[in-house]
């Protein structure tokens, strides 16, 4: 953690509370599917000219290996900062073009500047999951579900706001992104920053993330009912506006947790011990008098061991030397283990098909028949964001009580994964609303179960990079099996359909269930091979997690 900033002045639930705000507006490259049509109409593009732009979000959104190696130089304002110039810019030019108010941009430069936009992605969730991950690293599990839960959720959230308060107008939507996400990356840059890592009962911390927990889900359900409420019935526009203002007071509701310690403070107890003193400044300490701290040397009890180390650690105050697997690895440490590669293409495999599906869901929609294919982002959304908390949550706990490996869940979905491709092939237009939501939960469990599992098998030091080098599998993945696999496959059944001497503009669709159903027949093929990788991955560190996870909650290697 960068060592200049203030640390212990606020809670680290305050942090929490922000970042919530800021995943939410990461998940921006989700909703390319409400202004890719209009995108498509203007500059007159082909299915796989467009697919390709949509390749361009996913590159944006997961090139984070800048952000990740400066995530330990710079503290999370700054990067909070440049996410906002990311955003502003490149969703700033892409308005430009689609609202016609200079002449529309030339296609490489409108794929760049996708990329530029959607990158603001990878610098906020940069910032905000590598904090929070630090801030509660006894919780890893379950801060990794939350935070990428509610990323997940993003894709609802804006879809609410494109058809409650902008009249399903992409124009207005592309605005609103230039305006409101660097917007919400300056309120958020105060609030998001490091803390002493909580010491908080275990009791307390568990009710607490439930709370959150809570109020996700019930976001979640608000956006999946209000959605197609506004979708099926004729809503007055005030309504609408109402419906979008209790959506954001939901969003809200996790900052009742740091106002509900401050108004109650809980009595807490921090070890000082001549590792630690030193470490915490007298001002970090809660001076009020109902949270004045219990001092006491814990020393010689495995529990003070594991809380020394931790502030040790944190500080960079222990170096070591041959890290074994649960221990912290520099990048070039991690890069050359097995283990690294085996959740690398595990995960890639996985989340590769699922984003291909994403991508291409409108004109998935559309072939089988399905005119209004926003309620489809939106379920899709739900989903995902339900399989990213449950994914989060399950691990968790069962890791604790059963020490089993959190990959045994990536094994568990992408197997799942496989039998929904073929369902996808089947082209039934019955199934395409089942097929999508699972598929979303599947996609979901990957992200949540991943995130953990690298920061336990190669530490929290250089988690940063360690992280954003994993979710290359995502672009990786849209660039092979969406951008190539799908794209070409649906143009080419389109050019069967029109005749083989038409010119595939814009205009030019391609309806059935033949327009994808070799990509989903590939597609489960490749999970097949994910589940083989994951598989070996489980088998080889069950070892590493008995002994993380030997008394039942996580303990910090003895190095």
């Amino acid at each position: 953690m960068p060592g200049k900033e203030k640390r212990g002045s606020r809670p680290p639930w305050v942090g929490l509370a922000a970042a919530v705000w800021v995943e939410i507006s990461a998940g921006s490259a989700q909703t390319f599917a409400l202004y890719s049509h209009s995108l498509k109409s203007v500059l007159g593009l082909t299915q796989q000219q467009l697919t390709i732009l949509g390749v361009a979000n996913d590159i944006g959104e997961n090139i984070g290996i800048l952000p990740g190696v400066v995530c330990n130089r710079l503290p999370p304002w700054i990067i909070l900062l440049i996410a906002a110039v990311c955003s502003f810019f490149g969703f700033g030019a892409i308005w430009l073009t689609l609202s016609q108010t200079i002449p529309a941009l030339p296609y490489w430069l409108v794929f760049g500047a996708l990329c530029f936009g959607t990158n603001g992605s990878a610098w906020m969730g940069t910032a905000v999951l590598v904090t929070n991950m630090r801030n509660f690293p006894l919780s890893r599990g379950t801060v990794a579900g939350v935070m990428k839960g509610y990323m997940g959720l993003s894709g609802a959230v804006f879809t609410l706001a494109y058809i409650g308060a902008l009249q399903t107008s992409s124009k207005n939507f592309l605005l609103f992104l230039t305006i409101g996400i660097p917007f919400v990356c300056v309120l958020m840059m105060y609030f998001v920053r490091p803390c002493i890592p909580s010491l908080e009962d275990d009791r307390i911390e568990r009710n607490h993330f439930l709370a959150v927990q809570i109020s996700s889900v019930v976001l979640g359900v608000y956006l999946l009912v209000t959605t197609s409420i506004i979708e099926s019935l004729s809503v007055s526009n005030i309504i609408c506006y109402v419906l979008v203002g209790v959506m954001a007071l939901i969003i809200l509701t996790p900052i009742l947790i740091p106002l509900k310690m401050t108004i109650c403070p809980a009595r807490s107890i921090i070890p000082i011990n001549d590792q630690t003193r030193g470490l915490i400044d007298e001002d970090d300490i809660p001076s009020l008098p109902d949270e004045t701290p219990l001092l006491g040397d814990f020393m010689e009890t495995d529990e003070s061991f594991d809380i020394d180390l931790l502030y040790a650690e944190g500080e960079g105050a222990v170096k070591k030397k041959r890290p074994r697997r649960g221990e912290d690895f520099s990048f070039r440490e991690a890069v050359v283990k097995a283990d690294f590669w085996l959740l690398f293409m595990s995960y890639f495999f996985a989340v590769g098909s699922g984003v291909t599906v994403l991508n291409n869901l409108a004109q998935i929609g559309t072939a089988l028949g399905i005119n209004d294919t926003t309620i489809l982002l939106s379920l899709f959304s739900f989903s995902n964001f339900f399989g990213r908390l449950v994914g989060g949550v399950v691990s968790e706990h069962f890791v604790r009580k059963s020490m089993l490996p959190r990959p045994f869940w990536m094994l568990l979905t992408q197997l799942l994964m496989v039998v929904i491709y073929l369902l996808f092939a089947f082209g039934s237009k019955a199934l395409l609303y089942l097929s999508t939501g699972l598929l979303g939960v599947c996609y979901g469990v990957q992200f949540s179960v991943m995130v953990p599992t690298a920061s336990e098998l190669f530490g929290l030091k250089h988690f940063g990079i360690i992280y954003n080098f994993m979710i290359l599998g995502n672009p990786l993945g849209a660039i092979l099996f969406s951008g190539i696999l799908a794209g070409y496959v649906y143009d080419t059944e389109a050019k069967k359909q029109q005749g083989e001497g038409v010119i595939l503009n814009s205009t030019v669709s391609c309806l059935g269930p033949n327009c994808f159903k070799l990509t989903f027949e590939i597609l489960a093929g490749v999970c097949v091979l994910g589940s083989v990788l994951t598989t070996i991955l489980t088998v080889r560190v069950k070892p590493v997690y008995q002994a993380l996870y030997a008394t039942g909650s996580f303990r910090i290697p003895r190095h």
